[in-house]
Parts: structure tokens; sequence; C-alpha cells
């Protein structure tokens, strides 16, 4: 690796990878399902780490920004990074990270209370770890399979790489009895490959999107090193109930973990597996509704449209969200007659991602040709039925948007949780609003009082939008007062806390 991706106190943990890296992928013990065998040696360095915590995730908590010849960083926006920031001062704490670039990494620095060790990856490992692997294999698995995964060999291997190079920092950085929190899919080898290089840790994984079902997960031909590297942590955490089953049932066909009430018994160790239903700061999204200048952009946006009531779509563009069937089911309402561009409209934000991917751009033509023929159906001269905005949208601009929808459509075809559906809730300044939820996001098993719905169903979809269009005040504000009750027993500090707690617990 390049000098500039390691700290001195790192390199003898680079040494030992270089010495053992060819031998031990020739080797092949993966292929046995025992992810110990990747590491059977630990240096001094290894156990000599400082931080009390780490957390090891895809991407840092910071953003590079450079202006006029300069380099700085700035915060990345996010739940995520808010809720355990705090945990990272308060506990001298590590966070271990890709910066957002391909090549050379800068040393290990802190910004703002938190300690950021950068992991490199090349433009190859990009291609094969990140688009590859994570986002055209494990991403559409795990999401039902609504896009066929491509199970790819020459993928696989750079995974594993990727993997082990996270484990290697997580394993130099932490203090002998460390806690250390390893998020999401593209770092699922992670528990296991550190486990083996540092069996004092205390490790816990949250997987931030669905786990699939046996019969879906059983077609991944890395199906028993995938489930070996989670169960090399002590706490896995799903985003439902249901996740976290299917994490256990999987466990004991594949890997004859057995179980122990909620817990498995894998290798002499216990491992926790539950739900831990992530959420948002409520207060902060409640504040900036209540704020003068919200207020006065939501005016805005309502003039805009004039007397006609918003329907609200906010998603990333991707297949998953189901951003093209809704948009059907618009124009489907219409057509009816039982709604009409002169007394509703559709406002779309739709986040551009992974560009590259032939799904998302074939995702992308398609949602704008649907845009299109709707608005040429039905939209009048400076009246367009669908406004779409193709590009984010800040939290300032967002929050009114919230505030301004009388209708917000969340209907993913599978989410791990959704929190735009808890955004909109928090950011209603009075009881009023209807939000329309799939079943299928893992928020559905919190917010209860909405008007769930298959996401599947277009007719089902245009029912559901004619009914919260009519719903009355009073229904109205019965559901939405149980909706907010339900985000503020849950919010994203108590998300954390609950999960660092039941780390705390396993005995180093």
């Amino acid at each position: 690796l390049p000098d500039s991706t390691r700290s001195p106190d790192a390199a003898p943990v680079i040494r030992f990878r270089a010495f053992a890296g060819a031998a031990v992928f020739l080797a092949r013990p993966f292929a046995t399902g025992r992810v110990g065998s990747y590491f059977s040696l630990r240096t001094e360095a290894q156990v000599k780490g400082k931080s009390e915590f780490v957390v090891v995730a895809n991407r840092l908590p910071v953003n590079r920004v450079r202006r006029e010849g300069t380099t700085t960083w700035r915060s990345s926006p996010g739940g995520l990074v808010s809720a355990l920031a705090p945990i990272l001062r308060e506990r001298t704490g590590d966070w271990i990270g890709w910066p957002g670039f391909a090549g050379d990494v800068p040393e290990p620095f802190e910004f703002d209370g938190i300690r950021n060790r950068p992991v490199a990856l090349t433009k190859r490992e990009l291609a094969s770890f990140y688009e590859g692997f994570c986002n055209r294999t494990i991403w559409p698995l795990y999401h039902d399979a609504i896009r066929p995964p491509i199970f790819h060999r020459n993928w696989w291997r750079p995974y594993v790489e990727v993997n082990k190079r996270f484990a290697e920092a997580a394993a130099s950085t932490a203090a002998r009895g460390a806690a250390v929190w390893i998020h999401d899919y593209q770092l699922q080898l992670v528990p296991g490959q550190l486990r083996a290089l540092r069996p004092d840790l205390r490790i816990g994984f949250f997987l931030h999107i669905p786990f699939p079902p046996v019969e879906l997960f059983a077609q991944l031909p890395w199906r028993t090193e995938i489930l070996e590297g989670l169960l090399g942590a002590d706490v896995v955490g799903f985003q439902t109930r249901l996740g976290a089953r299917n994490f256990r049932e999987l466990s004991r066909r594949f890997c004859n973990a057995s179980p122990v009430g909620g817990a498995l018994r894998f290798e002499g160790r216990k491992i926790r597996s539950r739900a831990f239903p992530i959420s948002i700061d409520v207060e902060q999204y409640r504040t900036l509704a209540h704020d003068e200048e919200t207020a006065a952009r939501t005016a805005e946006f309502k003039r805009r449209v004039g007397k006609r009531r918003i329907l609200l779509g906010v998603d990333r563009l991707d297949y998953t969200k189901g951003i093209d069937t809704r948009l059907k089911a618009f124009g489907e309402l219409l057509r009816s007659g039982r709604a009409s561009g002169a007394d509703c409209v559709f406002v779309q934000v739709a986040v551009p991602s992974r560009e590259r991917v032939a799904e998302y751009k074939e995702l992308r033509s398609n949602v704008g040709r649907i845009v299109g023929n709707i608005n040429g159906e039905f939209g009048e001269i400076g009246q367009p039925v669908i406004h779409y905005l193709r590009r984010s949208q800040p939290m300032d601009q967002l929050v009114p948007l919230y505030a301004a929808a009388d209708v917000m459509v969340v209907t993913p075809f599978r989410d791990g949780m959704n929190l735009v559906a808890k955004e909109y809730v928090a950011s209603r300044p009075s009881p009023t609003g209807a939000l329309i939820l799939s079943e299928f996001a893992g928020a559905a098993d919190e917010l209860r009082s909405a008007l769930l719905v298959n996401p599947h169903d277009v007719d089902g979809l245009v029912d559901a939008m004619e009914r919260a269009l009519a719903m009355k005040p009073g229904e109205q504000a019965r559901r939405m007062r149980a909706l907010q009750r339900a985000i503020n027993r849950n919010t994203v500090y108590d998300w954390a806390k609950s999960f660092v707690d039941h780390l705390s617990d396993v005995a180093s």
C-alpha cells in the first residue's frame, strides 16, 4: 500500500499483509468456509491501539472539499454521523472508512473531534468491489432480487481483499478490549476477519439494508463465507425482526450455528441477533419545521402551485424505490377522472445515484419518459402536473417541501427502513397531511397509522392516493399524531445507544 495510507503504528500490520497475502489467497481458505483461517497471527502493534471505540464504515464521516488549490474537509450530512459523533468524542474513538476518491489517501487526521483513518481503494477496486459485488450482486439480492443479481467470481475476490484491508485497519487502531462497530453490506466479512486478528475485541455489526429470506440468500455462491463473516460479531443488528430471523435461520442451515433463545452459538461463542430499527434526529426536523424561514419557504412552494394539493416523493434514483410505478399510478389517477391537474400536483425529488451502473441509467431514462408522457397528456402551459427534480436537495429545502406536502408517497419495493417517511412525519408543523407507505419498507413496522400499500399494485396505489387526497382533517390529525408518537419513541440517538449498550454488555 502507498505510505500515505497508513500510520506508523500500523506498519507491522501492512508488512504482515504483504508477506502473507499471496500465499493466503492461493490457499483459498474461504472455500472451506473458515473465515478465521485467513488470519492466524497477531502483531504487537495490533494490540497496542489507542481507541476505545471504533466505527468501521464504507465511507468516512467527512467529504473532501477542494477550493482554489487547497483541500479541506467538511462533515457529511446524515443521521448516522450525527448519532455516532458524540459517542466517538466521548470514548476517544476513531472512524475508519474510504474518503470518497480513488488512489492515495492522507494520513489519519482529526476533524470536528473525530479521528478519521482513511482506507485507500483503487479505481479497479471501486469498479469490482463497489460497483460490481456490492451494487450488482449484494444490493439486488438483498432487495428481493427486483433486478437479477450477478454472481461474478472476479468481483468476489476484490470484496474479500477490501474487507481484509478494513479489518486490518480496525485491528491496528483498537485498544485491547475495545468496542468496534462495523456497518453495512459493503463490509460483511470484516467481523470474522477482525475476530481472527483480535479475539479480545467486542465486535458489533449493523446491516442498514434488508436481509433476505432463505430461498434468495441461498442463491449466493459465497453464502457460507458471508454468514461466517457476520458470525464473527458479538452483536448482529438488523432493521427488522424479520431480518434477524432470516439471519438466524440461514446461520443454522449453512453454518451449523445453534439457536439459543433469540441468540446463536457458533464456535463456542454466543452471538446476539436482533432488530435495532434506525431512526432520525426528530428534534432537528421538528425545530426546523417551526423556523420562520422554513415557514416562508413553505408558503412560497404553495404559492407556486396555487390551490393545488401536493403529493410528494423524495428518493434516491434507485430501482428499489418504486418511483416509476408510483408515477404511473398518479397518471392512472388523473386518467380515471378521480383527480385532475387542476386540483393536485406531484413533486418528485430523485437524487442521482450510481449513474455509471447500467440498471440505474435505464431507470433514469424510464422515469424521465414517464414524467414527459404524463405532463404531455395532462399538463398545461405553465402548469405541469409533475414537477421532477433530478438533483439533491439540502435539508433547508427538503423540510419546507415536507411541510408543504399534503400527501407523502413512500413506496419502495423493498427497503431496510426508509427514513424519508419519518422525516415527513417529524417535519409537520401541525398534525395534518397523509403518509402513503409501502408495507415492504422497514418503517412500516413502526408507522402503522400510515396508509400501508403494496407498491407493486398500481390499482391499490391509485386508490390510496385518492383516499389520501380526500382524507378529512379529523382523520389526518388522528393518524399524524399516532405517527408522531411512534417516531418520538425511537430517535436515532435511542437507536445508537441501544446498540452500544448491547455491545457494552458483551464480556471482553
